[in-house]
């Protein structure tokens, strides 16, 4: 019974060791020259420990929704393009209705300047 889990066993040590090498390689021979622009806050555009009631900007954050409603369409076109044989032309021509939606938000969110940064 348990020889039957072994090429997983073998997949996970493989994938851990392989892992642990890449890493390793990294540690040991790439150059380690921090500065004060390697070290400084990207993640949201403004430093991470201040006045919790200061005033910043949302385009980030409306940035990052726009990111994940756009992405989420890959996750419907997956499971589309599979199956796209046995839904024939309905299947394609709904998938088409959708992607023109998405199209039609996109252009109207470019126009409006949500995906400019300043």
């Amino acid at each position: 019974m348990l020889e039957n889990y072994f090429p997983v066993l073998l997949f996970v040590v493989v994938g851990l060791a392989v892992g642990a090498i890449a890493m390793g390689m990294g540690f040991l021979l790439a150059p380690h020259r921090p500065d004060s622009a390697k070290l400084s806050p990207y993640e949201c555009g403004f430093e991470a420990f201040e006045d919790a009631r200061m005033k910043f900007d949302v385009r980030y954050y409306l940035v990052a929704i726009l990111f994940i409603l756009f992405d989420l369409e890959i996750a419907f076109l997956f499971p589309w393009a599979v199956v796209l044989e046995e839904i024939g032309l309905f299947g394609f021509v709904a998938m088409m209705i959708f992607l023109g939606i998405l199209v039609v938000g996109f252009i109207y969110e470019w126009k409006k300047g949500a995906l400019e940064w300043e």
